[in-house]
């Protein structure tokens, strides 16, 4: 992007000298409307990355927003799994207990 706003400030700096100078010959006549030809295609592609900068914007925000959004369900998930696995230890340490329990009363 800078390069292209150098391009364009070395043309339009060219393009003033030239207005300064008194033009006579054809061919200085054919490098000034070159220099506006070019200036004004620069000054399209500069828009045209403009544009496709604004949008790569866009696409980061939004792509960036998804990831946060699955990393909080993904965080969300493994935290129900750990509550899910905790239960299952209490249950699990209650049932142990009461086989104990049965055994005892059996004995």
């Amino acid at each position: 992007m800078n390069s292209l706003d150098e391009k364009e400030k070395k043309l339009t700096s060219a393009l003033e000298k030239l207005k300064n100078i008194k033009i006579d010959d054809a061919k200085e006549n054919e490098l000034v409307n070159e220099l506006k030809n070019k200036k004004k295609q620069l000054e399209i592609e500069k828009i045209e990355l403009e544009e496709k900068y604004q949008n790569l914007q866009k696409d980061h925000e939004q792509l960036s927003q998804k990831l946060s959004d699955f990393e909080k369900r993904n965080l969300d998930k493994k935290s129900r799994q750990q509550e899910f696995s905790e239960k299952i230890d209490e249950l699990n340490q209650e049932t142990d207990t009461l086989l104990e329990e049965i055994d005892k009363w059996q004995m």
